[in-house]
């Protein structure tokens, strides 16, 4: 079956998801996430496929065990595919608040070092300034970053902000409207990773 939207039923079982994060509402609509969530994510990375390569479904069941919220379900349904290189890809995800899009590189760690090695480079650098300065204005880039310079970066460096990036990542949010329940979605989430190709390519060649 090919891809045909997320049911409105699929946002409102996530509101009731994060309403009643419990074994007793998730044991209750089991059966309708199976149907009207993972079903339509699974086939909407069916159609992606040719273009992106296989995706990976994240699980539905939250690792608590280091973490003081035991909320035992995620309260969103992720899907991601990667490029051949850790934690660099395209991810999208539904949940109550609508759907989100994005791609960019998730994974901190050694990269770290060669991401910061490429953006102190006066080549790569400014090539990923330009890069995300192109971006589309409704893209929002975000990541995890250092408070202050990483150790040995000057004060004056031209790319400081960069710099204190521990990962790097854009995407868009989109609310819910009537497209989100058509094939439209499908061009929603194809649009916006094809707007992210050139950031993830620039991650690839350099932190991999």
């Amino acid at each position: 079956m090919g891809f045909s939207g997320f049911p409105d039923e699929a946002l409102i079982f996530y509101e009731g998801l994060v309403a009643d994060n419990s074994k007793a509402y998730w044991t209750a609509h089991k059966g309708f996430y199976e149907t009207g969530v993972r079903a339509p994510m699974l086939a909407l990375m069916d159609e992606l496929e040719p273009e992106f390569g296989p995706a990976h479904l994240f699980r539905p069941y939250r690792d608590v065990r280091f973490s003081k919220d035991k909320s035992p379900y995620k309260t969103h349904q992720g899907a991601y595919c990667e490029v051949g290189v850790e934690g660099v890809g395209y991810y999208v995800q539904v949940d109550a608040d609508g759907l989100y899009v994005a791609a960019g590189w998730w994974s901190p760690g050694e990269q770290v070092a060669r991401f910061r090695e490429a953006v102190d480079d006066d080549t790569a650098g400014p090539l990923l300034e330009e890069i995300l300065g192109a971006l589309p204005g409704d893209l929002a880039v975000g990541g995890d970053r250092l408070k202050t310079r990483p150790r040995g970066a000057p004060e004056d460096h031209p790319r400081l902000g960069l710099l204190r990036h521990k990962t790097l990542h854009a995407g868009r949010r989109f609310e819910p409207e009537p497209w989100l329940h058509t094939p439209e979605t499908l061009d929603r989430v194809r649009s916006t990773w094809q707007a992210l190709v050139p950031l993830v390519d620039w991650l690839r060649r350099h932190i991999s």
